[in-house]
């Protein structure tokens, strides 16, 4: 692996042989790799895994749903990075729901994998110059200096619209036995969300993140929530312009990660790129309301600018405890709220979930 500052970083290959591009981000988590490889918002990226030991408990089968036939293991159907590094990829798995070894998924995924990096000291560096570009190799014979010289006339594809690649064709229905309807907007839907929706018992219908908010209305939603996904925000224009005739609407509405930079964006305000990002399972988030600090799960590159929420009508609601970048927004008096973290990755999280749902009923009633 090659970074933009010229660093070469050589290892053991795993995975499948080939070559890709994309920025290069670390994740902090000590368990979840399935959950962070199937992860949309990870789409296009080259992700280094900063615990020492992945893979000891293998890969699940996708078989092991909840009750409405959700995977259980997994936040999508397929792993969406384009690159993999590790410091020790382990190949004998022990645990009652391995069905086959990381190695073995990645190869059947065809994504690449280096094994035997020193990768806190790769996050060490990144956290240092901020977020750069990557080309990953796996080979038998491997030419350095062709890929150096690559890599030099390599651009960012930030600017392109990476949410078109996750984001489904045709609206998905889900019922849960009961209603209210809620349209979930899938810019890069995790299944967790998902599976914290119809687990309280509403009836979801996803669709694609350009749908327009004519064609979301005519589902005769109670409730709206726009979904994570990968990129920067301001590219997706048509979500932007749907948001912004949603507000205008007295349905609740929920924004998730890039959902909530969306809605921040449709309200007037401004957003702006990390140096490198938050991605890991132990951001503290403080809520201003309560002043209790929650450890979430994150996945993110781009923030809300706090100055441009002035003359909005959002107050900033979470506020990360490292860095005091916003993590939440909430309407002054309307049902309209969005959270930069992941609630479905924590269990003591649950409660936005809980106070959206109830909105939900209000507003159906």
């Amino acid at each position: 692996m090659v970074l933009e500052d010229g660093t070469t970083l050589k290892g053991s290959g795993f995975g499948y042989p080939c070559e890709v591009t994309g920025e290069v981000v670390f994740n902090t988590g000590m368990v979840g790799y399935p959950e962070a490889l199937t992860d949309p918002s990870y789409s296009g990226k080259i992700l280094i895994q900063t615990y020492p030991l992945i893979g000891c408990y293998g890969v699940p089968s996708h078989d092991i749903v909840d009750n409405f036939g959700v995977p259980l293991h997994f936040e999508s159907n397929k792993i969406h990075v384009q690159g993999y590094a590790v410091s020790e990829l382990q190949m004998k798995p022990s645990h009652w729901t391995n069905n086959k070894t990381l190695n073995d998924w990645l190869r059947e995924q065809r994504i690449p994998c280096v094994g035997g990096l020193d990768t806190r000291e790769i996050a060490k560096k990144i956290r240092t110059k901020g977020t750069m570009l990557g080309i990953l190799k796996v080979a038998k014979k491997i030419d350095v200096e062709k890929i150096k010289k690559k890599l030099q006339t390599v651009k960012n594809t930030e600017q392109k619209n990476p949410v078109k690649k996750v984001t489904i064709n045709k609206p998905i229905r889900y019922t849960s036995g009961n209603s209210p309807n809620i349209v979930l907007i899938d810019c890069g839907m995790k299944f967790g969300i998902l599976r914290n929706l119809l687990v309280r018992n509403v009836n979801v219908v996803r669709v694609p993140h350009d749908y327009s908010a004519k064609r979301i209305l005519k589902l005769n939603p109670s409730g709206i929530v726009i979904s994570n996904g990968p990129g920067d925000p301001k590219v997706c224009k048509k979500t932007i312009k749907a948001v912004e005739k949603l507000i205008d609407t007295d349905l609740p509405i929920m924004g998730i990660c890039l959902g909530n930079l969306m809605l921040a964006l449709a309200a007037g305000a401004d957003t702006y790129r990390l140096k490198f990002g938050h991605h890991g399972q132990n951001y503290p988030a403080m809520n201003l309301e309560t002043n209790r600090c929650h450890i979430t799960g994150q996945n993110h590159e781009f923030v809300i600018k706090p100055k441009s929420l002035k003359g909005t009508d959002f107050n900033i609601w979470f506020k990360n405890a490292n860095d005091k970048t916003i993590e939440g927004i909430k309407h002054k008096q309307r049902s309209l709220f969005g959270i930069q973290f992941r609630p479905e990755d924590s269990l003591e999280c649950g409660f936005i979930y809980d106070n959206f749902i109830e909105e939900v009923k209000k507003c159906q009633n």
